[in-house]
C-alpha cells in the first residue's frame, strides 16, 4: 500500500488511472463516506472539535489524488490537452468535494 501511495504521489501512475480511479472514483467514495459521517455527527450535536476533524478527514486523500494526477499529467506523453484537462478538472473536482 505504501508503494502505491508513493507511486501516485510521485506521478508514476498512468494518467488515466490516476485521474479516473484515484481522483474520480475513489475520491467520490472517500468524500461521500466522510460527508455522511460529518452530517451524522452534525445532526447528533457532537462536539465542534469532533465535527471539525470529521470534516477534515478527506483532505489528505484529496491532496494525494490531486498531486498524483497533476504529476502524472506532467509525465503524460499523449496530447497535451488531455493532461491539461485532467489537471484542471481534478483541482476543481477536489475543491468541490472538499467543500461539500
Amino acid at each position: 500500500m505504501g508503494a502505491l501511495i508513493h507511486r501516485l504521489w510521485a506521478g508514476q501512475v498512468p494518467l488515466e488511472i490516476a485521474f479516473w480511479r484515484y481522483a474520480v472514483v475513489y475520491g467520490l467514495l472517500v468524500n461521500l463516506v466522510t460527508s455522511a459521517l460529518f452530517y451524522a455527527l452534525l445532526l447528533d450535536e457532537t462536539s465542534p472539535l469532533v465535527i471539525a476533524v470529521a470534516f477534515a478527514l478527506p483532505l489528505p486523500y484529496n491532496l494525494l489524488a490531486t498531486v498524483g494526477v497533476w504529476r502524472s499529467a506532467q509525465a503524460f506523453e499523449g496530447p497535451r490537452k488531455w493532461a491539461d484537462w485532467a489537471q484542471i478538472v481534478t483541482v476543481l473536482w477536489m475543491l468541490l468535494l472538499s467543500l461539500t
